[in-house]
């Protein structure tokens, strides 16, 4: 079998990698869906591609870990919503009243706005009904098919579904992978879910704001490592160590979090239970897609958090390096895929994207990092690969059915309008 080889040349390399650190200079190359050397000046014969990356920043993909991407459907729809606005026109109204086939068309849109962005991964936490298994084959193809790296967190289904999805992605290395989307709610159907996770051999994640919900858990006897924990807003002192000591992850929604309403994002607390966050986008209803965004959040509001005596004594000031392993290597810690994405490595899979530094509001780059968390933004990517394979190149997007997309997404805004 012939080897697919890329080779991206002269670009300044953030690897992530704590050993390699920034490169000011040098190549990466890519053997099928895998990294296999990053260092000046490599000598390759043959290859199949050729990115000159002179000039550019190249980096890990963003890993998103919580997005609800059948809402992209709904995109922009609800901007000026609260949180109780949204559950209930959003999840309570509009979801419901969604075909497969909408449904279908929100996830591939969400897919696509993340590739376009440079954003790699993505869980799904997939919080829609799904009344028959055409609408979970509907979401569920639309990612397969996408070229994204993706997690899909099953949820608002039945066992007997969920088992079903659980045979099609059999495959813990695959692009696709499943996680349960274990929401708590009485004592009995708490146990119900996560014995469930527990026989799918899947990881679980879940919402969770003030009070003490970690310990909930913990008395349920249901806690188990691998678990990322959603938002963690206003809870009580102690449950960000009990996520830490737990094995558990956490995923903070910026942007959304401030908007709308459910409290000051808990960046203060995680630092000092020992936990390195993950950032996601959420609701696309509200919240750019992009992860850019997210970081700028997430720099703005933990400084001002710090700066203002609102997040406690002794709390550390955020850099825009910590913000920047947030977007990646976070991530990738918080999904179980840290030893396959999230650094530039040799053997570790070719998630990567190469940012233009080149436009009017990003040069001269000094900081390359400053330059990604508080200059860049979706137009600044230029190419992004997902296991090797190139989804977008020179700043366009490659896939053969956007136009028809594009047209179909406008249709459903207006059969929206009318219901």
């Amino acid at each position: 079998m012939t080897t697919a080889r890329t080779l991206i040349t002269g670009g300044r390399v953030l690897t992530m990698d704590p050993a390699t650190g920034e490169l000011p200079r040098a190549d990466i190359l890519v053997e099928d869906d895998r990294i296999t050397a990053v260092r000046p000046d490599l000598d390759v014969a043959e290859v199949s591609e050729r990115i000159d990356a002179r000039g550019c920043l190249v980096l890990p993909g963003f890993v998103d870990t919580h997005r609800h991407m059948w809402q992209a459907a709904l995109r922009g729809s609800g901007a000026d919503q609260t949180l109780d606005q949204y559950f209930a026109v959003v999840l309570n109204t509009l979801g419901p009243r969604l075909t497969a086939d909408e449904l279908h068309l929100g996830n591939l849109l969400s897919a696509l706005g993340a590739l376009d962005a440079g954003v790699t991964t993505v869980q799904d936490i997939s919080n829609v009904d799904k009344p028959t298994g055409e609408h979970t084959d509907a979401l569920l193809d639309a990612l397969t098919s996408s070229g994204l790296r993706a997690v899909f967190a099953y949820g608002h289904g039945t066992p007997d579904d969920a088992r079903r999805v659980r045979k099609r992605l059999h495959r813990k290395d695959g692009l696709v992978t499943m996680a349960l989307n274990a929401e708590a709610g009485s004592d009995e159907s708490t146990r119900r879910g996560w014995a469930l996770a527990r026989e799918l051999d899947v990881p679980t994640a879940l919402h969770i704001r003030g009070g003490r919900p970690v310990s909930r858990l913990r008395r349920l006897g249901v806690l188990r490592p691998g678990t990322v924990f959603i938002h963690g807003t206003g809870m009580e002192p102690g449950e960000m160590g009990l996520i830490h000591d737990s094995g558990g992850a956490l995923s903070v929604a910026p942007a959304i979090e401030m908007m709308m309403g459910h409290g000051l994002p808990p960046f203060a607390a995680a630092s000092a239970a020992g936990l390195r966050p993950s950032l996601s986008v959420d609701v696309e209803v509200a919240a750019p897609s992009d992860m850019f965004t997210q970081m700028r959040a997430a720099f703005q509001i933990g400084r001002f958090a710090t700066l203002h005596g609102h997040a406690g004594p002794g709390a550390p000031l955020l850099t825009a390096r910590d913000v920047l392993e947030f977007a990646i290597l976070g991530g990738a810690e918080a999904l179980g895929m840290a030893d396959r994405i999230g650094s530039l490595t040799p053997g570790k899979q070719a998630d990567l994207l190469v940012l233009r530094t080149d436009r009017p509001g990003v040069a001269p780059a000094h900081d390359a990092i400053a330059a990604v968390v508080s200059s860049m933004d979706r137009a600044d990517v230029d190419t992004v690969l997902v296991a090797g394979r190139t989804v977008k190149r020179g700043g366009v997007l490659n896939h053969p059915g956007l136009p028809r997309l594009l047209a179909q997404a406008d249709d459903l805004r207006r059969r929206l309008a009318i219901r």
